[in-house]
């Protein structure tokens, strides 16, 4: 299945066997706890709304590579600030921001490092994003 990630007419194809590192690391339910004056507990309960964290990585160095140039576009969409992007993953549509706060957009290291690498020179990363509102 595909994994792509769309900025206004702009369509960057991912390699479809990055991880998705996180899948299961979020709930939809939020929930907060705390003590009456009496120490009877108050809970509360609700669906979030957005927030969900999605970490996109290869799984070693043998899959999911990335060009130079798709890095370099990545790069650009991350300089602007608050850009969204729509991620299509497993079926679904996100629409994502990437996770500046949480350290960093991304990493990205070459698959091997050349003094004078091209656009066309394979790297490999991990992506960060995160859910939001339309």
């Amino acid at each position: 299945m595909s994994i792509t990630l769309t900025v206004g007419t702009t369509v960057l194809a991912l390699d479809p066997d990055l991880l998705w590192e996180d899948e299961f690391a979020w709930a939809a339910t939020e929930q907060t706890m705390t003590r009456g004056l009496t120490g009877k507990p108050i809970i509360q309960t609700a669906l979030r709304q957005a927030g969900r964290p999605i970490t996109l990585r290869n799984e070693d160095d043998r899959s999911a590579w990335m060009t130079r140039a798709d890095m370099s576009q990545l790069q650009a969409w991350a300089d602007t600030p608050g850009q969204r992007m729509t991620l299509a993953l497993r079926g679904a549509s996100h629409l994502v921001v990437f996770r500046h706060h949480d350290g960093g957009p991304f990493e990205a290291r070459p698959l091997v490092h050349y003094a004078d690498p091209l656009p066309a020179d394979w790297v490999l990363a991990t992506l960060r994003f995160v859910t939001v509102l339309e």
